[in-house]
């Protein structure tokens, strides 16, 4: 029966074969030679197995010394994240950060700020959930998530602070092979409601009985953009898409941009904000995630 299991017999054991002998490993702890010597002992006895064979004049891994490592290291590791979780917790740092992105957000922009928050905040893991409209803002109501990526629900309900990002090119678009695409003149907004128009649906009650940028009452709704992409792309609709998930195809000549009434050239620029619960504001983590998307946005001109 496995007893008396300590950490720092863990340790001395890996110390012990990273260090090549029990006298180098005492040295790396500032340890009696005898002390790490018994440490390991007494923990192959506990385990019921031999780690290391004796015979030789340094101590050689077993085979059940070998198996173990592995294992003993990992039990570490989780013992370090564990220590050092609990340290964060205790100056303020987010168990966990928790964000919903609006589908409309670059995506890479996100990948390359994650990867400086895995260096800046080791120990803090990073959900992200990708939604649109409203439900870039019910997760936050409902706690499941700390931050959110905001910029297709222009009314905030109560209890909601946000702070600018900056914003996205938004532009009308459908198949080269559209009849509307055919339409090389400003198209009217009489002439688009012929049409079938591709919307976004909120999948949550936020935006009951209101409509953003519907202009056709002939409308096929979907709940994803990629979905919508896929339609536009074969030609069952036109629709506003985010410039950058639209540019390889109007460059490779599968998108065409629509010129519409009351729509600049080149399209229309969509706010972005970074949305919280008032009463539960972002901690260091959080708030440095903040800090680094209002960098990036400035910097790409989102």
């Amino acid at each position: 029966m496995l007893t008396g299991f300590s950490f720092e017999q863990v340790g001395t054991f890996i110390e012990t074969v990273d260090e090549g002998s029990f006298s180098a490993a005492a040295r790396k702890l500032g340890r009696a030679q005898s002390a790490v010597s018994e440490l390991v002992r007494t923990f192959e006895i506990q385990l019921g197995v031999e780690l290391f064979d004796r015979s030789g004049r340094y101590p050689q891994l077993t085979a059940a010394g070998e198996t173990l490592l592995a294992n003993a290291r990992e039990i570490l590791a989780k013992v370090e994240a564990f220590r050092s979780q609990a340290k964060g917790m205790a100056v303020g740092l987010e168990p966990e950060l928790s964000v919903v992105i609006d589908v409309f957000f670059p995506i890479d922009v996100i990948a390359e700020i994650a990867k400086e928050f895995r260096q800046q905040f080791p120990t803090v893991p990073l959900r992200l959930f990708v939604e649109a409209l409203g439900g870039t803002v019910q997760p936050i109501l409902d706690k499941r998530a700390n931050l959110g990526i905001v910029g297709t629900l222009p009314l905030m309900p109560p209890g909601i602070t946000t702070e600018q990002l900056g914003g996205i090119m938004f532009q009308v678009v459908a198949s080269v092979d559209h009849p509307l695409a055919a339409i090389k003149r400003l198209i009217s907004k009489s002439e688009l409601g012929h049409h079938v128009q591709l919307v976004l649906t909120d999948r949550t009650e936020l935006s009951k009985g209101r409509e953003f940028g519907v202009m056709s009452p002939h409308t096929w709704r979907l709940a994803d953009l990629f979905a919508k992409h896929s339609f536009l792309v074969h030609g069952l609709g036109w629709g506003g898409m985010p410039a950058h998930a639209v540019k390889a195809d109007i460059e490779g000549g599968r998108l065409a941009e629509l010129f519409v009434e009351d729509v600049p050239a080149g399209g229309l620029k969509l706010p972005m904000s970074v949305a919280y619960r008032s009463d539960d504001p972002p901690g260091p983590a959080g708030r440095w995630l903040i800090e680094r998307l209002m960098t990036c946005s400035l910097d790409r001109s989102l």
